[in-house]
Protein backbone atom coordinates (compact mmCIF):
# COMPACT_ATOMS: atom_id res chain seq x y z
CA UNK A 1 0.00 0.00 0.00
CA UNK A 2 2.54 2.58 1.24
CA UNK A 3 6.49 2.38 -0.37
CA UNK A 4 9.28 4.67 0.48
CA UNK A 5 12.36 4.61 -1.43
CA UNK A 6 16.01 6.26 -0.60
CA UNK A 7 13.75 9.24 1.47
CA UNK A 8 15.61 12.28 2.49
CA UNK A 9 13.90 15.42 3.85
CA UNK A 10 16.06 18.25 5.97
CA UNK A 11 15.69 21.51 7.92
CA UNK A 12 17.77 24.83 6.04
CA UNK A 13 20.99 22.97 5.38
CA UNK A 14 20.89 19.71 8.09
CA UNK A 15 19.81 16.56 6.71
CA UNK A 16 18.03 14.55 9.02
CA UNK A 17 16.36 11.96 6.99
CA UNK A 18 19.20 9.97 5.43
CA UNK A 19 17.59 7.54 2.79
CA UNK A 20 14.39 5.89 4.60
CA UNK A 21 13.32 2.82 2.99
CA UNK A 22 10.07 1.30 4.25
CA UNK A 23 6.77 -0.67 3.14
CA UNK A 24 3.66 -0.98 4.32
CA UNK A 25 1.34 -4.08 3.19
CA UNK A 26 -2.59 -3.41 2.94
CA UNK A 27 -4.22 -4.38 6.73
CA UNK A 28 -0.50 -4.08 8.49
CA UNK A 29 0.15 -2.64 11.55
CA UNK A 30 3.72 -1.82 11.19
CA UNK A 31 5.67 0.57 13.82
CA UNK A 32 8.43 2.70 13.83
CA UNK A 33 10.26 2.71 16.84
CA UNK A 34 13.45 4.39 18.20
CA UNK A 35 14.42 7.58 20.78
CA UNK A 36 13.40 10.97 20.88
CA UNK A 37 14.93 12.61 17.95
CA UNK A 38 15.56 9.67 15.85
CA UNK A 39 13.60 11.55 12.66
CA UNK A 40 10.31 9.37 13.17
CA UNK A 41 7.93 12.28 13.52
CA UNK A 42 9.60 13.99 10.48
CA UNK A 43 9.29 10.57 8.75
CA UNK A 44 5.70 10.99 8.91
CA UNK A 45 5.18 14.83 8.12
CA UNK A 46 6.65 13.78 4.61
CA UNK A 47 4.84 11.05 4.12
CA UNK A 48 1.57 13.11 4.53
CA UNK A 49 2.81 16.42 3.02
CA UNK A 50 3.51 18.65 5.98
CA UNK A 51 7.23 18.51 5.20
CA UNK A 52 9.40 19.06 2.16
CA UNK A 53 11.24 16.56 1.08
CA UNK A 54 14.48 16.58 -0.96
CA UNK A 55 15.34 13.14 -2.25
CA UNK A 56 13.55 9.92 -3.02
CA UNK A 57 10.24 8.54 -3.54
CA UNK A 58 6.44 8.05 -1.59
CA UNK A 59 4.15 6.16 -3.74
CA UNK A 60 0.87 5.22 -1.96
CA UNK A 61 -1.39 2.36 -3.59
CA UNK A 62 0.35 2.75 -6.81
CA UNK A 63 0.52 6.51 -7.22
CA UNK A 64 3.52 8.48 -6.38
CA UNK A 65 2.62 11.03 -4.14
CA UNK A 66 5.84 12.74 -3.40
CA UNK A 67 5.13 16.08 -5.29
CA UNK A 68 1.54 15.80 -4.14
CA UNK A 69 -0.31 18.17 -1.14
CA UNK A 70 -1.01 17.37 1.53
CA UNK A 71 -4.98 17.76 1.50
CA UNK A 72 -4.73 15.54 -1.84
CA UNK A 73 -2.90 12.95 0.14
CA UNK A 74 -5.78 12.99 2.26
CA UNK A 75 -8.57 12.47 -0.34
CA UNK A 76 -6.29 9.51 -1.66
CA UNK A 77 -6.89 7.74 1.61
CA UNK A 78 -3.58 8.38 3.75
CA UNK A 79 -4.13 10.45 6.59
CA UNK A 80 -2.21 11.48 9.87
CA UNK A 81 -3.22 11.67 13.81
CA UNK A 82 0.19 14.43 14.85
CA UNK A 83 2.10 14.32 17.64
CA UNK A 84 0.80 16.30 20.45
CA UNK A 85 -2.70 15.53 19.55
CA UNK A 86 -3.05 19.20 18.04
CA UNK A 87 -6.93 19.53 18.37
CA UNK A 88 -9.24 22.70 18.30
CA UNK A 89 -9.40 23.30 21.67
CA UNK A 90 -11.54 26.28 21.53
CA UNK A 91 -13.63 24.10 19.21
CA UNK A 92 -16.24 21.52 20.60
CA UNK A 93 -15.56 18.21 20.53
CA UNK A 94 -18.08 17.35 17.28
CA UNK A 95 -16.91 20.42 15.60
CA UNK A 96 -13.22 18.95 15.81
CA UNK A 97 -14.79 15.62 14.38
CA UNK A 98 -17.01 17.56 11.41
CA UNK A 99 -13.34 19.05 10.43
CA UNK A 100 -11.64 16.03 10.20
CA UNK A 101 -14.58 15.27 7.20
CA UNK A 102 -13.68 18.24 5.38
CA UNK A 103 -13.60 16.68 2.39
CA UNK A 104 -17.18 15.47 2.64
CA UNK A 105 -20.73 16.73 2.56
CA UNK A 106 -22.04 13.92 2.46
CA UNK A 107 -25.12 11.82 4.85
CA UNK A 108 -22.32 9.48 5.64
CA UNK A 109 -20.50 12.03 7.89
CA UNK A 110 -23.14 11.67 10.80
CA UNK A 111 -22.41 7.57 10.81
CA UNK A 112 -18.73 8.08 10.47
CA UNK A 113 -19.84 10.56 13.46
CA UNK A 114 -21.73 7.59 15.63
CA UNK A 115 -19.17 5.08 14.37
CA UNK A 116 -16.54 7.16 16.58
CA UNK A 117 -18.64 7.67 19.62
CA UNK A 118 -18.97 3.73 19.34
CA UNK A 119 -14.91 3.25 19.72
CA UNK A 120 -14.90 6.30 22.00
CA UNK A 121 -17.92 6.40 24.10
CA UNK A 122 -16.80 8.95 26.69
CA UNK A 123 -16.36 11.95 22.94
CA UNK A 124 -20.49 11.45 22.80
CA UNK A 125 -20.68 12.16 26.03
CA UNK A 126 -18.42 15.50 25.44
CA UNK A 127 -19.60 16.03 22.42
CA UNK A 128 -20.60 19.93 22.92
CA UNK A 129 -17.86 20.57 25.11
CA UNK A 130 -14.90 22.57 23.81
CA UNK A 131 -11.94 20.43 23.01
CA UNK A 132 -9.83 22.03 25.13
CA UNK A 133 -11.41 20.48 28.50
CA UNK A 134 -10.69 17.17 27.89
CA UNK A 135 -8.06 15.01 29.46
CA UNK A 136 -5.04 14.18 27.38
CA UNK A 137 -6.07 10.40 27.10
CA UNK A 138 -9.77 11.98 26.08
CA UNK A 139 -7.93 14.74 22.97
CA UNK A 140 -5.91 11.74 22.17
CA UNK A 141 -8.93 9.70 21.36
CA UNK A 142 -10.10 13.03 19.60
CA UNK A 143 -7.40 13.38 17.50
CA UNK A 144 -7.33 9.57 16.36
CA UNK A 145 -11.04 9.76 16.25
CA UNK A 146 -10.82 13.12 13.77
CA UNK A 147 -8.21 11.45 11.31
CA UNK A 148 -10.62 8.63 11.02
CA UNK A 149 -13.31 10.86 9.58
CA UNK A 150 -11.25 11.53 6.92
CA UNK A 151 -12.00 7.83 5.72
CA UNK A 152 -8.47 6.74 5.20
CA UNK A 153 -7.44 3.34 3.72
CA UNK A 154 -3.68 4.13 5.69
CA UNK A 155 -3.63 6.00 9.21
CA UNK A 156 -0.29 7.59 10.04
CA UNK A 157 0.01 7.84 14.01
CA UNK A 158 2.52 10.00 15.84
CA UNK A 159 3.03 9.03 19.29
CA UNK A 160 -0.48 8.65 20.35
CA UNK A 161 0.80 7.39 23.71
CA UNK A 162 2.95 10.13 25.00
CA UNK A 163 2.19 11.81 28.35
CA UNK A 164 -0.92 9.02 29.11
CA UNK A 165 -1.04 6.89 32.34
CA UNK A 166 -0.27 3.52 31.82
CA UNK A 167 -4.17 2.33 31.82
CA UNK A 168 -4.67 4.90 28.94
CA UNK A 169 -2.13 3.76 27.01
CA UNK A 170 -3.47 0.40 26.62
CA UNK A 171 -6.44 1.26 26.05
CA UNK A 172 -4.96 3.60 22.83
CA UNK A 173 -3.23 0.43 21.95
CA UNK A 174 -6.30 -1.67 21.72
CA UNK A 175 -7.75 0.77 19.89
CA UNK A 176 -5.21 0.73 16.93
CA UNK A 177 -4.92 -2.92 17.29
CA UNK A 178 -8.58 -2.97 16.38
CA UNK A 179 -8.13 -0.63 13.36
CA UNK A 180 -7.71 -4.16 11.65
CA UNK A 181 -11.20 -5.28 11.88
CA UNK A 182 -11.97 -1.78 9.99
CA UNK A 183 -9.93 -2.51 7.14
CA UNK A 184 -7.34 0.78 8.14
CA UNK A 185 -3.90 0.17 7.32
CA UNK A 186 -1.75 1.96 9.98
CA UNK A 187 1.63 3.00 10.19
CA UNK A 188 2.60 3.90 14.12
CA UNK A 189 5.40 6.11 15.51
CA UNK A 190 6.33 5.46 18.77
CA UNK A 191 8.68 5.74 21.89
CA UNK A 192 6.94 3.29 23.81
CA UNK A 193 8.51 0.28 21.81
CA UNK A 194 7.27 -2.73 23.30
CA UNK A 195 4.07 -1.53 23.26
CA UNK A 196 4.09 -0.46 19.88
CA UNK A 197 5.65 -3.94 19.02
CA UNK A 198 3.17 -5.84 21.06
CA UNK A 199 0.26 -4.74 18.75
CA UNK A 200 2.31 -4.68 15.30
CA UNK A 201 3.26 -7.11 12.75
CA UNK A 202 6.22 -5.48 11.51
CA UNK A 203 8.48 -2.88 12.70
CA UNK A 204 11.56 -0.62 11.88
CA UNK A 205 14.01 0.38 14.57
CA UNK A 206 15.12 3.85 13.66
CA UNK A 207 18.26 5.86 14.89
CA UNK A 208 19.55 9.52 13.42
CA UNK A 209 17.75 9.83 10.65
CA UNK A 210 18.21 5.92 9.29
CA UNK A 211 16.72 2.70 9.68
CA UNK A 212 19.17 0.69 11.37
CA UNK A 213 17.26 -2.71 11.77
CA UNK A 214 13.99 -4.04 10.46
CA UNK A 215 11.72 -7.17 10.67
CA UNK A 216 8.83 -9.18 12.26
CA UNK A 217 7.33 -7.27 15.66
CA UNK A 218 8.22 -10.64 17.51
CA UNK A 219 11.59 -11.03 16.08
CA UNK A 220 12.36 -7.52 17.02
CA UNK A 221 11.13 -8.03 20.34
CA UNK A 222 13.52 -10.83 20.56
CA UNK A 223 16.33 -9.68 19.60
CA UNK A 224 18.99 -9.04 22.50
CA UNK A 225 19.86 -5.52 20.78
CA UNK A 226 16.28 -3.84 21.06
CA UNK A 227 15.75 -5.64 24.30
CA UNK A 228 18.81 -3.83 25.54
CA UNK A 229 18.78 -0.15 24.15
CA UNK A 230 14.77 0.20 24.01
CA UNK A 231 12.50 -2.12 26.26
CA UNK A 232 14.81 -2.21 29.39
CA UNK A 233 15.19 -5.59 29.36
Amino acid sequence: MLNVEGLRSRYGRIEVLHGIDLHVDSGEIVTVVGANGAGKTTLLRCLSGIQPVSGGSITFRGEILTEVPAFRRLKRGLAQSPEGRQIFTSLTVEENLRLGAFLYSDERVDRDMEDAFQMFPILREKRNLAAGGLSGGQQQMLAIARALMGRPSCLLLDEPSMGLAPILVQQIFDVVKGLKALSVTVLLVEQNAFGALKIADRGYVMETGQITMEGAAAELIADPRVREAYLGI
